[in-house]
């Protein structure tokens, strides 16, 4: 052994030699020495088996077993505090700010309640997970966080529960518009309005700070927004209980359900997980105008099954087959030719249905409502809500069908119709309307009579009556003509003074010769107007003077009067035939001859009058 070695060979000569000393120097109360009965270690031995780092550190060696078995003890039971993972804590102590959290660590953790207004029944013990948000603030103390631990477990929690359809629980945070925004796993979902319930909601602040059941129903990953809803899982229910009900629906059954719905039509009923529908035919046996006067959202009632279709996914319900119908509860109490009161409910064009009795009604044509046979609208006779006096004119107890009238109550206008009006006699009356052919005149209510086109004046050319008169204005009618059966009066309104033509006929009979002055010249000849009912025609021809010239217009001259026909009021005028001494007579003869002609001819007869008029024209 060389120089170097030598001094650790004395050493351990030395540590053996000071081993085996200790090991066989007996106790000081031990007189006799035993025999040492370890048995004899080699120094080569000795050497491989001596402990060279607790020699040389003062450490004593730890076997690799055990040294694996430790760490896997720390690993299993002690925390990492410079670690980012999630950790399970345990709950050890809570004040009225912080949650004290035991995560295995050197010391416990601290966490606002804040991050568990979600879950406010958080108690001691409960196991939440954290993550280390703070190794060790200014005072020391190690500070987790349950929301960051929340958001990065969440998603996973998102994704599996809407994969399996699991029901999660949220906290409702806040309203927001259109729904609700629900805390879901630390991910801020949104939860529409129509996906609360079942029912529409009108008041969405009594979910807000609460916490409810959830689905989720959709997941977009790109925009990282979820969609929750309550209402499936109260489908979900709903549609076991409507099995349920279905199965056992029959027509005829009467079941307890609650308003669901009013519409304009009928109300939707809530049999307890099937929807029924009262038509709102169905809901009264008087006549309403909606709904909602008699039923009201939530209210309960009993409805009777009417009629359902082959899957029951549409029920036909009804409220007022429940009681008696009012028909039959009048009984004999009401005949034809009985007067009765009721109550105006619905006004149609041709008529109004009268209420007489509860669910009673009966219809009072338009046609009834007056004597008069120029009917009108029967809103100008009552209206809705009126009470009004009727008598019952037919009544059909099979169908259900009853006929009502007004005008009955009175006396037929036309019963003395010849007393009041005989022919001839003047009355004054109220123009109601007219019409291409006339003017309709009021004398009563009930006795209306017409005036033909012809009848209104006796000196123009009347068009239309509109030019005449106009409907409301009071007018003097003579009584023409009176049809009794036909419930018919003829009325003239021309006949209340006497025919201007008369006293015309006089003052510009044929031959006569006036000295006027040409009013116009028109095409073939030229008027002169002889006063405010009549204008005069002087052919072109007969405007020629002496010396060959013609008149022109303004200029006077002396003419004579060739033809006056009042009942077709025309004059025709003549100045050429002043200074040429032509007869009237003959003028008159030719004329006269003319018409005949023209009552007598046919259609193929007008090529030869107008030549009979070309020759009575030159010959004048």
């Amino acid at each position: 052994m060389s120089d170097e070695n030598q001094p650790i060979e004395e050493t351990t000569e030395e540590v053996v030699s000071t081993q085996i000393s200790t090991e066989e120097t007996p106790s000081e109360t031990v007189e006799t020495p035993q025999e040492d009965s370890t048995p004899t270690v080699s120094p080569e031995e000795f050497l491989a088996n001596f402990d060279w780092q607790n020699y040389e550190e003062g450490i004593e060696a730890v076997e690799d077993g055990k040294l694996k078995e430790f760490e896997t003890l720390v690993a299993e039971n002690f925390v990492d505090t410079q670690g980012s993972d999630v950790v399970q804590g345990k709950v050890i102590h809570m004040t009225d700010r912080e949650a004290i959290i035991d995560i295995n660590a050197k010391s416990e953790g601290v966490i606002s309640l804040n991050e568990f207004r979600y879950n406010p029944d958080l108690k001691v013990g409960d196991t939440v997970e954290v993550m280390i948000d703070t190794r060790e603030d200014k005072t020391g103390q190690l500070i987790l966080s349950h929301r960051k631990a929340r958001t990065i477990m969440a998603w996973d929690r998102v994704n599996a529960a809407h994969d399996t359809q699991e029901v999660v629980t949220g906290f409702v945070k806040c309203r927001t518009k259109g729904g609700m925004i629900v805390d879901v796993f630390g991910i801020e979902a949104f939860l529409p309005g129509s996906q609360i319930d079942v029912k529409p909601i009108r008041d969405y602040d009594q979910y807000v700070n609460k916490n409810m059941e959830f689905k989720i129903v959709k997941i977009n990953h790109e925009f990282k927004n979820v969609v929750v809803s309550h209402k499936a899982l109260i489908e979900a229910d709903i549609e076991e209980q409507k099995k349920e009900i279905i199965a056992q629906l029959e027509k005829g059954q009467v079941l307890e359900g609650t308003v669901k719905n009013i519409t304009s039509y009928g109300v939707f009923i809530d049999l307890g997980g099937v929807d029924g529908l009262v038509h709102i035919t169905d809901l009264s046996w008087n006549r309403i105008n909606h709904p909602s006067e008699i039923l009201e959202v939530e209210q309960q009632l009993n409805v009777v099954i009417l009629d359902f279709d082959d899957d029951k996914s549409r029920i036909q319900l009804g409220v007022k087959q429940l009681t008696q119908h009012p028909w039959e509860a009048i009984g004999d109490t009401m005949n034809e030719g009985d007067k009765t009161k009721g109550k105006v409910t619905v006004i149609a064009d041709y008529g109004a249905f009268v209420e007489v009795a509860p669910g009673v009604e009966g219809l009072v044509h338009v046609s009834e409502m007056s004597w008069s046979t120029h009917l009108r609208s029967a809103q100008d006779f009552v209206k809705v809500g009126d009470e009004v006096e009727t008598v019952i004119l037919n009544l059909d107890r099979e169908q259900r069908k009853m006929s009502l009238g007004i005008k009955q109550l009175t006396q037929d206008p036309w019963t003395d119709i010849t007393i009041k009006y005989p022919l001839g006699s003047k009355h004054t009356g109220i123009v109601r309307n007219y019409t291409n052919f006339g003017v309709f005149v009021e004398l009563e209510e009930g006795i209306d009579g017409l005036i033909y086109i012809s009848d209104l004046s006796w000196t123009k050319k009347v068009k239309h009556p509109s030019e005449v008169v106009t409907v409301g204005q009071e007018l003097d009618v003579i009584v023409l003509e009176l049809d009794v059966e036909g419930r018919k009066l003829s009325l003239g309104h021309k006949q209340t003074t006497d025919n201007p033509w008369e006293k015309y006929a006089k003052d510009y009979a044929e031959g006569s010769v006036h000295e006027l002055a040409l009013t116009e010249i028109v095409d073939k000849g030229a008027t002169i107007v002889l006063n405010e009912d009549i204008t005069a025609f002087v052919p072109g021809r007969h405007l020629d003077k002496q010396d060959g010239t013609k008149l022109a217009k303004g200029e006077s001259a002396e003419f004579k009067v060739i033809e006056f026909n009042k009942d077709f009021k025309r004059v025709v005028m003549s100045h050429a035939a002043v200074y040429k001494g032509v007869e009237a007579d003959n003028v008159k003869k030719s004329r006269r001859k003319m018409a005949d002609n023209a009552e007598k001819s046919t259609l193929g007869d007008l090529d030869a009058l107008a030549n009979l008029k070309r020759k009575m024209d030159d010959d004048a």
